[in-house]
């Protein structure tokens, strides 16, 4: 039996309204590039067995990514996504890692895009470009998917009005049309941004709400990575490794 997830519930709850169709967030099984992406045996076997909570072939999927696709991932981290990406989107289309500078006050030598450079120095992955993300500077081209995952919390972290600036930015970095990837660890419904540095975890309401007023459209949500056993009420680095509940939040830049 095919399942497919219900799109825009939330969104349409809350009042929000668009003038865009949908996507079509599935179960379904994934393009064969995605699929053939998630196989491919360069992937480090840590990034392996993380693979059947995180379910990056079905939710990549979500995101309509295909071959020649052009991405741009900010605080990409390790590179889990990453790596899938570029082998996804092949020799015709590019990932723009986007790494993040260091934070106010953090240790001398600190650098966050060490990981990512360093994939992006592997042959395996030429296609990947490490750029300094700075919501300031624009990417060299607009791209087709603007992409993060578990990292909207700490950018809530940011002084000022910093998270609103990554928005403008993931907007103006976008094609009309193209698709913004929110996934974050849920916190407790109605408690904004109350718990992003604590538990590391951020109420989806918020960041529906912040993300429109950028100027995009709801493009669906997706329960893929939900777990309804997880009571929000624990840091998310104390629970289980991939085992929090976490939302998937679809948004497209408007063709007009």
């Amino acid at each position: 039996m095919r399942v497919r997830h219900r799109i825009g519930l939330s969104i349409l709850c809350l009042g929000f309204a668009g003038s865009m169709a949908p996507l079509a967030l599935s179960a379904d099984a994934p393009p064969a590039v995605i699929a053939a992406a998630v196989a491919d045996a360069a992937r480090p076997e840590a990034d392996r067995v993380r693979d059947a909570d995180r379910k990056p072939a079905q939710v990549a999927a979500l995101a309509g990514i295909k071959a020649g696709s052009k991405i741009a991932e900010m605080w990409p981290g390790g590179g889990y996504f990453t790596r899938v990406f570029s082998k996804a989107v092949g020799p015709t289309g590019v990932v723009y890692a986007m790494a993040p500078t260091p934070p106010p006050g953090a240790p001398a030598g600190r650098d966050p895009s060490a990981a990512i450079r360093a994939l992006a120095a592997d042959a395996n992955y030429a296609n990947v470009k490490v750029v300094g993300f700075d919501p300031a500077v624009a990417l060299p081209e607009q791209v087709d998917v603007v992409w993060t995952s578990l990292n909207y919390h700490d950018m809530h972290n940011r002084p000022g009005d910093y998270i609103a600036t990554v928005n403008k930015a993931a907007l103006a970095a976008l094609k009309p049309g193209g698709v913004y990837v929110v996934i974050d660890h849920a916190a407790e419904k109605g408690s904004g941004a109350r718990d992003t540095q604590k538990l590391h975890r951020i109420d989806e309401d918020l960041v529906k709400q912040e993300v429109l007023a950028a100027g995009f459209e709801a493009a669906g949500d997706s329960a893929l990575l939900r777990h309804a056993d997880d009571g929000h009420d624990k840091g998310a680095h104390a629970v289980a490794r991939g085992k929090t509940d976490q939302f998937v939040l679809l948004f497209r830049k408007p063709r007009k």
